[in-house]
C-alpha cells in the first residue's frame, strides 16, 4: 500500500490583507506632550489612536467635537423643567374646575386670586430663564 501525498490548500485563518501596513515607526513624548496628544484625541473623536495619527500626517480632515459639561447640564435641567411646567398647567386647570364646583363663587375667586400671585412668579420665573438661555446661546455662537 502506497499512501499518496495530497496537495489540497486549505484556507484556514484570517483573510490577507490587500494592501497590508507593514511598515512601523515609533516616537516618545514627554508628559507634557502626551497630555496635549491625548487631549486632541480624545476632541478626535476618533477610536483608534493610529489611525489618529496618520490623519494628521497626511492632513486627512479629522471631526472634533467639543461637548460642554455645563450646557449639557443646563439643557437637561431646563428639559426637566419643562415637563414639570406642563404638569403645572394641567394642575392648575384641574384646580380652576374643582374650585367652582366645590365652592361658592365668592370663596372660588379668593383662591384663585392666591393662584394668580403664584402665577406672576412662576411668569416671572419664566422670563429670567429665557434671558439665561439666550445668554448662553449668544456665548455658544
Amino acid at each position: 500500500m502506497t499512501l499518496q501525498k495530497t496537495t489540497h490548500k486549505h484556507s484556514t485563518g484570517r483573510n490577507k490583507k490587500i494592501n497590508p501596513a507593514s511598515f512601523r515607526y515609533v516616537f516618545r513624548l514627554n508628559e507634557e506632550e502626551n497630555n496635549q496628544f491625548l487631549s486632541l484625541f480624545e476632541q478626535s473623536g476618533m477610536k483608534v489612536k493610529a489611525h489618529f495619527i496618520t490623519s494628521l500626517l497626511f492632513n486627512r480632515e479629522i471631526k472634533v467635537v467639543k461637548i460642554d459639561k455645563s450646557t449639557l447640564d443646563y439643557y437637561t435641567k431646563l428639559t426637566e423643567l419643562y415637563a414639570q411646567f406642563r404638569s403645572v398647567g394641567v394642575n392648575y386647570n384641574q384646580i380652576v374646575k374643582i374650585l367652582y364646583r366645590n365652592f361658592s363663587e365668592k370663596k372660588a375667586a379668593a383662591y384663585l386670586y392666591k393662584l394668580e400671585k403664584e402665577t406672576t412668579q412662576l411668569i416671572a420665573i419664566c422670563k429670567q430663564i429665557l434671558e439665561l438661555s439666550q445668554q448662553i446661546e449668544q456665548k455658544l455662537r
